[in-house]
Parts: structure tokens; C-alpha cells; sequence
């Protein structure tokens, strides 16, 4: 069976740490990926990590997507990051409105996505294939989910190609989102993010801050298994393979990972859905 696959990575910050991503990619590119995104950090934190991984990557025969956030970045910067990418070849870019960093008071040259898309659609016209959010549960600064519905509506408006969704444990959430874009005219490609489940603690940080929503039987039951790790990996490669078989069989474009730098894990839930061969 053929399925379009990404994963995403995060800049390290040891060298330890980037060995072991090497050896991760390693991995995952058995599977033969569409591409590898690299995420960028809130104001462009990680802007000089996440260029260098970017270039290291290029020579590896596989497509890189860059993560680029508008929040908090001048329109120079990222002019200049942008003909950087096009001299390496990078032809495929995740175009974000991303968070302040901590202290930063003053938002930059642009305050959503969708001006970050155009800003590169005028600079660069269709050089591009341009990543964008999507979020099934609602962003969690959105006023309203018609509200959001809208923002997404005009990222694609203005020049988004595709969409990855931020992750999600409820597949009626991302079906519902789909249709919903597709009666409004909308027909871009909406790849399902999918974050495997490791740890617990860490998992409901991360659903605190994004807004992804962990439904309470899944809570109950991860809670209940304490610090047994081994239980907490098993439970969530059960439930994420139910929920892939589910999109699946919904002729959903893709699968996109969200690794947080492991290969394990997404590759235990794609081999179960017998993606690996």
C-alpha cells in the first residue's frame, strides 16, 4: 500500500543530539518520505540551528521543508532566509504565523499566516510548495470556530498548497474540518498530523499549549497506567493505529508525523498499518 509520508524534526542542541538525528533519519527514510520538515522556534529561536540542519539535510537525497513563522520577524529577514532556501534547491516550505517568544512584546512586519503566504507568493511566485496549519479542534487563540474556519479559508486563498493539521486524537474532528473546507469550495490536500504517544506527562503539556484535545477516556486511561512507560507506549500505538486505519479508509493524502526527533514510535504505528514494507 502507498501512502505520501512526512515526518517533522526539531533543530538539537548538542552535537549528541544531532548525531542521534541523523541516525533517526536514517531510519525513516527507509520508508521513503515525501520530505522531512524542520521546525523553526517561536520568533525564528531557532533560526541558525534550524538553517544549518536544513542544509545538512539537503545533500541527503530526500525533500527538506522548512517551517518559516512570520510572528515577531521583519520582513527582511525573512526576504533573505527565503533566497537562502531558494539557492539550495529547497522547494518546499511550511508557512506559519508561529508564537512570540518569551518577553517579546512587538509582533514584527505581520500578524498571521496568510500574510506570511503572500508575502511569499510576491517574492517568489510558484517556486514555492507551501505548507500550511490546519487545525480540526480549533486554534487556541481563535475567537470562533467560524472564526477560524475563515483564517484557514484565506491562507489557501492567497496561496497556500497544501495543509497539515496539528495533531489530533479524534478522527470525526479532522473529517468534519475536511468536509467542511471542501463546501466551501476549498479542495487543497489537509494531511492528518499525527503525534505518537510516549509519555504522558509531556503529551498534556503540549495539548495545554496548542490546544489539541486529549478525550477523557484516553486521560483516564494514560493516567492510570503511572510511570509504566512500556503500558503508555502500547496503549498509544493501539489507539493511533485504530485512528489511522480509520483516515485510511477515508482516502486521506498523507500522514505526517510529529517524531519529536524518535523514529520508534512512528515507525511501530506504520508498521502495524503495514506502511513500512
Amino acid at each position: 500500500m502507498s501512502m505520501a509520508l512526512s515526518f517533522e524534526f526539531f533543530p538539537p542542541n548538542t552535537d549528541a543530539g544531532l548525531e542521534k538525528l541523523r541516525q533517526v533519519r536514517l531510519e525513516l527514510a527507509k520508508l521513503k518520505p515525501q520530505f522531512f520538515s524542520v521546525t523553526y522556534g517561536a520568533g525564528g529561536a531557532t533560526r541558525d540551528k534550524t538553517l544549518a540542519l536544513v542544509e545538512t539535510m539537503t545533500g541527503e537525497s530526500i525533500e527538506v521543508a522548512p517551517h518559516l513563522s512570520c510572528m515577531g520577524q521583519q520582513r527582511s529577514q525573512l526576504a533573505e532566509l527565503l533566497d537562502h532556501y531558494s539557492a539550495l534547491g529547497i522547494r518546499r516550505i511550511v508557512a506559519l504565523r508561529g508564537d512570540l517568544p518569551s518577553g517579546m512584546v512587538q509582533g514584527g512586519e505581520f500578524r498571521f499566516a496568510e500574510d506570511l503566504v503572500d508575502f511569499i507568493r510576491q517574492r517568489h511566485g510558484a517556486q514555492f510548495h507551501l505548507e500550511v496549519a490546519a487545525y480540526p479542534e480549533m486554534h487556541p487563540q481563535a475567537s470562533s470556530p467560524d472564526a477560524d474556519l475563515k483564517a484557514f479559508i484565506r491562507k489557501v486563498r492567497r496561496g497556500a498548497s497544501s495543509a497539515i493539521t496539528q495533531y489530533f486524537y479524534n478522527a470525526d474532528a479532522y473529517l468534519r474540518f475536511r468536509d467542511t473546507v471542501r463546501a466551501e469550495g476549498v479542495d487543497i490536500d489537509i494531511v492528518p498530523g499525527i503525534m505518537p504517544i510516549t509519555n504522558y506527562t509531556q503529551l498534556m503539556r503540549f495539548s495545554e499549549s496548542c490546544g489539541a484535545e486529549i478525550p477523557r477516556w484516553m486521560r483516564l486511561k494514560l493516567a492510570s497506567y503511572g510511570d509504566d512507560r512500556e503500558s503508555i507506549r502500547a496503549f498509544g500505538r493501539e489507539v493511533l493505529v485504530k485512528m489511522c486505519e480509520r483516515l485510511l479508509k477515508e482516502s486521506v493524502p498523507g500522514l505526517h508525523f510529529y517524531t519529536l526527533n524518535q523514529d520508534q514510535a512512528s515507525r511501530a504505528i506504520l508498521d502495524d498499518l503495514s506502511l513500512c514494507s
